[in-house]
């Protein structure tokens, strides 16, 4: 299975940019994107690219999801 992040592009420099998400800012290529995003809007980033852009709602959707299956996972962990 695969799994891409809504993060938000911070900055540009040609196919590198750098990203934002959960506060953590990676640098990741944009040369798969079909169109070159700008700086404010979210991409899909797998594995250090980012292959398609996505609205803001859809973004905050998808994170507070992830963060619900965060919370489910630490929930069942056994305590040490």
């Amino acid at each position: 299975m695969c799994l891409a992040v809504p993060s938000r592009v911070v900055s540009i420099e040609g196919l590198n940019a750098v990203v934002d998400v959960y506060g953590a800012r990676k640098e990741i290529n944009l040369i798969l994107m079909p169109e070159q995003p700008a700086v404010g809007d979210f991409v899909l980033v797998h594995a250090g690219f980012a292959i398609q852009k996505i609205d803001e709602q859809a973004a905050i959707e998808t994170l507070a999801l992830f963060n619900e299956i965060a919370e489910k996972m630490n929930e069942q962990e056994p305590a040490s």
